[in-house]
């Protein structure tokens, strides 16, 4: 799902119209892939290993920034949800209604947007997902849940060279940003983000370059 240029209104579009034209052609088995959930920590290169591996198998890639803003914009989040067929969407708000339940949060409106549009992308399929609670979100047996990590010190130097901004205001950055995202998992999804039990895959890209990284992934989905 590319941003660059693009207003999320034409990001959605697009996208909409592309499930449309794969649900009109034939399902190669051979072609099924579990959906890919990748949490990461900041200036780990989780980001970079996300696109890579969307490149290298054709899979839709979808930003945590895109699909937060789909999730609180009810006409966005509703032209996403209703790509899904009429049976689809009954299962969808009972799979809802279940998963809020069985895990005792909190059902406000936009958390259940928020996991009915990352259910609506996994019933699609091929696609990268980054962040947003997915790994939390989309059943365990039809996705393989990765998450990319890095010593602090490592991640401030990414971010500096990344933005030319002093190393501590890159630390600071990689501090706050956690932080949101720790905050976010434990508000929503009463887990926190660090557990491992949550992934089937920590990478550290401290000792691993991104690109063994995806060929690690790729090997453990079986893909290598």
């Amino acid at each position: 799902m590319k941003t660059k240029g693009h207003s999320i209104q034409q990001i959605v579009e697009h996208q909409v119209q592309k499930w449309h034209n794969n649900r009109l052609k034939q399902k190669d088995p051979e072609t099924d892939m579990p959906v890919i959930t990748l949490s990461r920590e900041p200036g780990s290169g989780g980001r970079i290993i996300a696109q890579k591996i969307s490149e290298k198998f054709g899979l839709d890639l979808f930003y945590r920034e895109i699909i937060l803003e789909m999730a609180q914009n009810p006409h966005l989040s509703t032209t996403v949800i209703e790509t899904l067929g009429e049976e689809e969407l009954l299962d969808l708000d009972d799979w809802v209604t279940s998963f809020i339940y069985d895990r005792h949060l909190w059902p406000e409106r936009y958390l259940q947007d928020l996991i009915k549009i990352i259910v609506t992308i996994g019933k699609h399929g091929r696609a990268v997902i980054v962040g947003s609670g997915a790994n939390l979100i989309l059943p365990s047996e039809n996705t393989f849940r990765v998450r990319i990590v890095a010593p602090l010190d490592l991640r401030s130097k990414q971010i500096a060279r990344q933005f030319s901004i002093p190393r501590g205001e890159a630390q600071r950055r990689a501090i706050k940003t956690e932080s949101s995202r720790k905050a976010f998992i434990e508000k929503y999804f009463n887990v926190d983000i660090i557990d491992p039990v949550n992934y089937d895959l920590v990478i550290n890209t401290e000792t691993i370059s991104l690109d063994r990284a995806v060929k690690i992934i790729c090997t453990a989905m079986g893909k290598g």
